[in-house]
Parts: C-alpha cells; structure tokens; sequence
C-alpha cells in the first residue's frame, strides 16, 4: 500500500514548500470532491484493496478449514479393469485401500509352482467408503485449520487499522496543504500591493528603481511558491483517494479538520495495547495455531474405522479350481459380486510423522518467542507514540506565538515602506519571516495531528 513507504517523510516534504525543487503541478480542472474524516474511513474499510485482499484470506483460510471435516462425507468410485497377468494363486483375499474397495476373490486353482502362461481378466465396479470412527484425528485436523482462520481474522483486523491511520494521515496532510496554499495566496498578495507601491513611488522619483526590481524579484519567487503549493495541495488530494480506494482522481476534505480524541494515561496505553492490538493476537494465534498443528500431527497416527461397501462384476480367464471357467474368457465381467464390511487401520509406527512432530514442537517455542518480541515492541511504539502526540502539542503555542511576532514584525515593516523609511529587502526580510512562520504552524497542526493518529493505531483505538 501506498501509505507503507515512509509516508511521513513523503508527507512532509510534499508539505514543505520552500524545500520543493521540482516543477509545479497544474491542479486538477475540476474541483475534487470533499469528503469527512468517518466517511472516508468507512469507505476505505469497505473498498480499499488491502481489506479486500485480507478478507480474502479470511474467506480462502474458512475454505481450507473445511478439508479436514469433508473426512466424514461418503466416498464413492468407480472402475473398470482390463488387463493380461499370470493367475498364481492361493485361497487369501484382500481389500484394496482406494475407492471402490474390491476383495480379492480366489477363484484358480491353488499352485504351488506357478506358471508364466497369461489369462485375460476383467473387473468393474461400483463402491463407497464412509468414515465411522477416527479416534480424534478428524476433530484434531479441523482444529489447526480453525486456528489458522482466527490468525487471518487478527492479521485483518491489523491491516484495517493500517488502513486507517493511513486514511487519518492522508486526510490531514490535506488540511497542511491547504493552510499552506493559503498562507502562500496571501504573501504574494501582500507582495503584489508592495510592488505596486514602489511601482508608484519609482515613477514620482520618490524610491530608487532597484526598490521596483527588487519587489518584482520577490512577487515573482512568491508566485513560484504558490504555483507549487497548489500542486501540493492536488497531490495531497490524490494520494488522499489512492489511499481510501476511491475511483476518484483526488478527493478533498472537509471544512474543518475534526478534534483530536482525549489521550488516555500511558499505562492505560499500553494495557490497552496488551489487550487489543491485533499484532500482538494474531502471534498468539500463531502459537496456538502451531500447537493445534502438532496435535494433529500426533492424531495421525492415531486407529481409523470405517464402512465399505463394494458391487463389482469380473471375469477371468483362468482354469478355475472347480466348475466351468467363464463365458467370454475372461473379457467380459459377468459374475457378480457384493460386499459389505469394517476396516480398522492403525499406523503403530511412522518415523517421519514423530520427525514432523517435534519439528512442529520446536515451532512452538518460536512463536512463543515473537510474542514476547511483539509484545516489547508494542510497549515500545505506544510510549514513543505518547511522546511524539506530547511533543508536538507542546511545540504548538510556540508556533502560534511565532506566527503573532512574525505579524508584528511585518506590520512594522510595513508601516515604514509605506512611510518611506523602510526599503524593499527589510519587508522582503518580514514577509518571509511571516510566510515561513504560517507554514510552520500548518505543518506543526499537521505533526499533532498524524502523531495522534499514530498513538491510536498503537493502541487498536477505534470500535
């Protein structure tokens, strides 16, 4: 996703105007459409690509839960055999394994020398199996997959507060935009009113010409910083869409930028972190995901009972024991036949399934690990997240109070060049002193606002 890639940084210098080197945008001909902070949330959750990606996931893990449980379901098959072979036998019978299950049924004579002499031989039949008893091994499949469903609901639910945090940041990097395109749109008519100032007092020979070309330099670097602040803005609004996963080119906002939430205490921070941050659920649903695997693992080698049921017809060309041989010789199956029966499997001993046990155990202690792991982590990123929202709320009547100095002192400026007293590179001096001041404010509302994103995002805030 598009807010994964160092979004602050990409933010911050979008917002940063006077750093901007690049060729200025063009805003789109139309005006974007606006939208409020909850309504592009919720749209997000509903159509952005990630969540549709994890509920996907979701959807695909629930399918693949239900192979395990298809176990209990009858089984049904069919056959057709035609073949040459040698007829060498005994009076043992046997079922085969696969559906249809066939017995064998002797039918030749009983050698005890066999003979390299070929016979025709024919099969056909119709069969089911059905599960009766598995001892657990079913219930013990079905769990582990159960457990891997509810590792896909947590690592959703992560990337929907993702999702969010992402929409939060995009939506007020737009607001920063605008304050700056604002703050932008206003120098330069401050400098436009200066120039046409030392324009009149140039022409009655009251200022020297360098005063004129000096406010013509200044109007034309601040119609530069206003181009691009616009562009700004139409990128801002772009990623804005890209991030809610609307069809539109670029969304706008609202009015007004909503009210940051009241801050809980850090420890109840990071309890609350503890308890409902998916990140930290979905590692414990690893683990018992993985402690789930290893119990099936050990089912598998746990008896099986089943029911077979058989109805084949068959003929072989064989001298038989007794009686007249088949019609046909053996190509066409006409005798008939039909069973009914129990088989009970039990693998007393697989290596591998042990090697793939304890492999699975050792698996275990692993998750255990990264939970402890997450679990740092998260307490980490709510107490740096808490400083951040602290940090930048604190840094915001030192803004504002930049910004009224830096007013002052532009109107001071400004009331000696109207006076005659001051020159064009002391209000040049003010204006940007001022601008420089007003962009520091939006982009430090901006730093409060993501920030405060962010503490939520740590701490799962959110229904």
């Amino acid at each position: 996703m598009a807010g994964v890639l160092s979004k602050r940084t990409f933010l911050l210098s979008l917002l940063a105007v006077s750093s901007v080197r690049a060729e200025p945008l063009l805003p789109p001909a139309a005006a974007p459409r606006a939208v409020g902070l909850a309504e592009a949330i919720a749209y997000a959750k509903a159509h952005q690509p990630a969540i549709r990606t994890a509920m996907a996931r979701i959807a695909a893990r629930k399918s693949a839960a239900d192979v395990p449980r298809a176990a209990w379901l009858p089984r049904f098959g069919v056959t057709a055999q035609l073949f040459g072979a040698t007829a060498n036998q005994t009076t043992a019978s046997y079922v085969t394994v696969d559906v249809p299950d066939l017995p064998r049924i002797g039918g030749t004579r009983a050698v005890s020398k066999g003979t390299f002499r070929p016979y025709a031989s024919t099969l056909a039949g119709i069969g089911a199996n059905q599960e009766v008893f598995d001892f657990g091994r079913i219930a013990a499949e079905a769990a582990a997959a159960d457990a891997l469903v509810d590792v896909e609901r947590e690592r959703a639910a992560s990337t929907a507060l993702d999702v969010t945090f992402d929409v939060e940041e995009a939506y007020f990097a737009v607001f920063a935009s605008k304050s700056i395109v604002q703050a932008s749109e206003d120098a330069y008519e401050r400098a436009r009113v200066h120039r046409d100032l030392a324009k009149a007092g140039v022409t009655a020979g009251l200022r020297p010409p360098i005063e004129l070309t000096r406010a013509e330099s200044e109007l034309t670097k601040l119609d530069i910083g206003r181009m691009r602040a616009r562009g700004n803005l139409a990128t801002a609004e772009t990623v804005l869409a890209a991030v809610v996963g609307a069809p539109d080119s670029a969304l706008d906002v609202a009015s007004s930028p909503p009210n940051p939430a009241e801050m809980p205490s850090l420890a109840d921070a990071i309890e609350r972190a503890s308890a409902r941050d998916p990140r930290l659920r979905a590692a414990l649903s690893e683990l018992h995901a993985e402690e789930a695997r290893t119990r099936a693992i050990g089912a598998s080698l746990r008896p099986d009972l089943s029911a077979t049921g058989t109805f084949s017809g068959r003929a072989g060309g064989a001298t038989p024991s007794s009686g007249p041989g088949a019609d046909g010789s053996g190509f066409i199956p006409n005798v008939p036949n039909w069973d009914v029966g129990l088989v009970l499997t039990w693998p007393l001993f697989d290596g591998v399934v042990n090697a793939r046990e304890s492999a699975s155990r050792a698996e275990e202690q692993v998750r255990r690990e990264e939970m402890d792991l997450v679990r740092q982590e998260d307490v980490a990123v709510v107490r740096e997240a808490y400083v951040a929202v602290d940090v930048a709320r604190e840094a915001l009547p030192g803004l504002r109070r930049a910004v009224d100095a830096a007013k002052a002192n532009y109107d001071q400026a400004d009331a000696r060049f109207r006076a005659g007293l001051g020159t064009s590179v002391e209000l040049a001096d003010a204006e940007a002193l001022r601008t420089d001041a007003d962009i520091q404010l939006a982009l430090g509302q901006f730093e409060l606002a993501r920030a405060r994103a962010a503490f939520g995002r740590s701490i799962a805030e959110g229904p």
